[in-house]
């Protein structure tokens, strides 16, 4: 018995580390040897650690302020150089398949067969936020329906007075750090995280900042987080040891989803009691709760999209804005065209929603902030070997849209790719490149975002507001060092000069 006990042992020991040497080295290999047949070429898979070792090279400093890649992503920087519009990476055993080429774009973007789902999230990466963004098929499907009315026009204009409350207390708060001595220094960057999350607690949720404040402030500290654990997403089976990230990251999701829970509890009584008269975001997620029909959300769906809009709410804009700034500062030019356009239509008068549509140089700025400075890039992957124009992918292999060196490349932009010049978007995003799908800072085709007129509505809103009341100009301590994360954030803070008009 006990020699067919150490046999069996031995078997089962064999089969796991055929399997595991299968994972780690044999299909990674014959992956990278399918690619490489196609033209799909790039550094050589190295065992687990794929690409780590060139990742993690040190970044280099760029002749061009807006050519960023040589800073922000060396790694894809020179193999764009090298290899152009395909190329891949490997992130662990992964391979990641870059696409710049317009027309795949348009292919993977457009396509409605389910061939390029949305990256799988895993049982860490479901701890940061989940939601619509992440969901396929019939799912997301759903969820977009529900959640399509709460940015219909007729909505953003109802919550016009919101964002302006949110403004106008931003501005209020620097003219009196400007009142003292006719100039103040604020770290922008923080000071619209504070406002979108002003704005994304009250028109989303009901609640004003104070309320909302943790929930911001922990999904902040997740997202710090999530980047800090880079090797659990190389090694899964990491993400399962009780290392101080890995247990913080499992605290904070209980807590977040343990207010958001008191938030909803709170209106459901308040629904119940018939004393509920909002019709924000969560107000649609409790109506869709109640029905009794498959297109309904549970709780647990509830809270999830809740932790997205908190998030990608106050994140998404918060950028904008703060590079809004950083580059209106730069361009002093371009600064002075939009307050002039600002105060001819506005005066010092509360912007109106049909006085925002007419700001075409406001407009035209946070586009070409977009193009330079753009929030996110899309990701898929194939579940199948997939056609992909005239490559066919293996099963298992991610896609990336980096739009950081899509929205550069001179031959869709021309020669002043890595240039400001909101003039190039003077008539339309249609012709301000050689393709139309060149640009797309909240996606393309039907997962567009569906918060990019909200984002675009409260930072025109916002940048308005301030053009109308302040001038504004670089600190001698401000670094020009963007740096990549869950979005592109300036590294060392946003530091400008404030000056009352």
């Amino acid at each position: 018995m006990l020699v067919l006990a150490v046999a069996c042992v031995l078997i089962i020991s064999v089969i796991w580390s055929l399997k595991l040497l299968y994972k780690i080295w044999w299909r990674p290999k014959t992956i990278e040897k399918e690619l490489k047949k196609q033209g799909i070429h790039g550094y050589p898979y190295r065992l687990l650690f794929g690409n780590t070792k060139e990742k993690i090279k040190p970044a280099k400093e760029s002749e061009s302020m807006h050519d960023i890649m040589p800073r922000v992503n060396p790694l894809l920087h020179k193999l764009a150089t090298t290899y152009k519009k395909v190329f891949v990476v490997w992130v662990g055993i992964i391979p990641r398949v870059s696409i710049m080429d317009p027309k795949l774009i348009k292919e993977i973007m457009l396509n409605k067969s389910g061939d390029f789902p949305q990256l799988e999230g895993n049982s860490f990466t479901k701890l940061f936020a989940t939601g619509l963004a992440s969901y396929d098929g019939d799912k997301w499907a759903i969820h977009r329906k529900i959640l399509n009315p709460a940015f219909h026009i007729e909505k953003l204009k109802q919550m016009l007075p919101a964002f302006s409350t949110c403004s106008e207390e931003l501005i209020e708060r620097w003219e009196k750090l400007v009142s003292s001595g006719g100039s103040s220094e604020v770290d922008v960057s923080q000071e619209f995280l504070n406002l979108t999350g002003d704005v994304i607690s009250r028109v989303a949720f009901g609640t004003n900042f104070e309320q909302g404040r943790l929930v911001c402030l922990l999904l902040k500290e997740q997202g710090t987080l999530f980047l800090r654990s880079y090797l659990n997403m190389i090694f899964p089976i990491l993400r399962f040891l009780p290392t101080q990230v890995n247990k913080r990251m499992r605290q904070i999701h209980g807590e977040v989803g343990a207010l958001l829970r008191v938030i909803i509890e709170n209106r459901q009584r308040s629904i119940q009691a018939g004393n509920d008269e909002k019709d924000d975001l969560l107000s649609l997620l409790l109506k869709s709760n109640q029905q009794t029909s498959d297109d309904r959300l549970t709780i647990d769906d509830v809270i999830e999209e809740c932790k997205l809009f908190y998030f990608a709410g106050q994140e998404t804009t918060a950028t904008l804005l703060t590079w809004s700034m950083i580059l209106l500062s730069m361009h002093q030019n371009w600064q002075e065209r939009a307050r002039k356009e600002v105060l001819q239509i506005l005066r010092k008068n509360k912007p109106t929603f049909d006085d925002l549509n007419h700001l075409k140089i406001v407009n035209m700025i946070l586009l070409e902030v977009l193009r330079l400075y753009p929030p996110t890039a899309p990701s898929k992957r194939t579940i199948k070997k997939t056609k992909l124009g005239n490559m066919y992918l293996p099963a298992g292999v991610h896609l990336s849209i980096p739009l950081l060196i899509v929205h550069r490349d001179p031959e869709l932009w021309g020669e002043d790719a890595l240039e400001f010049n909101p003039e190039r978007f003077a008539q339309g995003i249609t012709n301000a490149s050689k393709d139309e799908i060149s640009y797309f800072p909240f996606g393309w085709g039907p997962r567009k975002c569906i918060g990019q007129n909200f984002a675009l509505l409260e930072a025109k809103l916002a940048l308005s507001q301030i053009l109308q009341y302040f001038s504004f100009e670089h600190s001698p301590t401000y670094t020009h060092a963007p740096c990549s994360g869950i979005s592109l954030q300036p590294k060392y803070g946003a530091q400008i000069i404030l000056r009352k008009l």
